[in-house]
């Protein structure tokens, strides 16, 4: 009887085990394996076209005292506290207007959503001519407005006794590229451009929230400010939450649109050096794979502990209706 039992529980788990192949032959094959291999391969020096050489720590022993790695940390890490809660504010409210009852919703809707299916690099070079500071559409359009700014500066002038240099330099139309500042803020604006999917994501959880919150909050007197921020934003917390996280991974995994704006160089001063265009120069262009092997798991660890910090945050500030 035992050995029945046991036999038909063989049969049963084989039979598990077959029909869940194609995950588990792809897990190990596509990311258990390589996982394992890059971990031996950053304790290696490995230049790629000769067989690895174990060293030990050293690859991580160099990054600690490597003052281009310091750069991209601080790069990459500037970016992502810029880009991340702009990029949130900006499509947290777009959702809100696109989800009003108008003529037209569905086409605005598609117009948000169309740039992310534009390939990476076709929008660097949309956006490498939108940029520039001869003939480009952004260059002329704030050349348009100067006199607007202009007076900005001196309404600014006269309540501080200075003019701004940034909005004297906005005002002429800046080197969008070619200056540190103003090419990390070229970036940041850049990555506004991609914001599609997160405004679908927070359209869906709009359409979760109960209208009879809000309509509760009406009774109550509460303004339409007073309704966003005590119905809308608590309803769609857990989806911010979702979309902050992945806005985190792909903050700190950048490449395309700097190695193409900036034409696979690290821009002025080093100031548009991203972590993962360091690793990609490291691995492919010095032939030092085990060093961007050793860069690959420390981009690994700092993801992993940010976005352990993120939920954390949230534990408090996420709202899960019905727990």
């Amino acid at each position: 009887m035992n050995r029945a039992r046991w036999g038909n529980g063989a049969r049963a788990v084989a039979s598990g085990l077959l029909w869940t192949a194609p995950w588990w032959l792809g897990f190990l094959l596509f990311l258990a394996v390589p996982m394992g291999m890059s971990l031996y391969i950053s304790f290696c020096d490995y230049p790629l076209l000769q067989r690895p050489v174990y060293i030990g720590a050293a690859n991580y022993r160099a990054l600690v005292v490597d003052p281009v790695f310091h750069k991209v940390l601080l790069n990459t890490a500037v970016y992502a506290a810029l880009a991340i809660p702009l990029g949130t504010v900006a499509a947290v409210l777009l959702a809100v207007l696109l989800n009003q009852r108008v003529r037209g919703q569905s086409w605005f809707r598609a117009c948000v959503f169309v740039p992310t299916v534009v390939p990476l690099v076709g929008t660097g070079l949309v956006w490498l001519w939108m940029l520039n500071p001869e003939y480009g559409l952004i260059n002329q359009a704030l050349r348009w407005i100067s006199p607007t700014l202009d007076g900005l500066n001196a309404a600014l002038a006269a309540l501080t006794g200075h003019r701004a240099q940034w909005l004297t330099r906005l005002a002429a139309g800046p080197e969008w590229l070619s200056l540190p500042g103003w090419a990390m803020a070229a970036l940041v604006l850049v990555s506004l451009w991609g914001l599609g999917s997160a405004v679908v994501i927070y359209l869906a959880g709009l359409q979760e929230i109960p209208e009879e919150l809000y309509e509760a909050a009406m009774l109550d007197g509460a303004s339409a400010t007073r309704r966003f921020w005590h119905v809308t934003l608590p309803g769609l917390s857990p989806v911010i939450l979702f979309n902050v996280i992945i806005a985190l991974i792909g903050t700190w995994q950048i490449f395309a649109l700097p190695y193409v704006l900036m034409r696979g160089e690290p821009g002025p001063q080093r100031s548009t050096y991203f972590y993962t265009m360091y690793l990609f120069d490291n691995a492919f262009r010095y032939l030092k794979m085990g060093y961007a092997s050793a860069m690959a798991w420390i981009q690994l660890l700092i993801i992993l502990a940010l976005t352990g910090l993120v939920f954390l945050a949230g534990r408090r500030a996420v709202y899960y209706r019905g727990a």
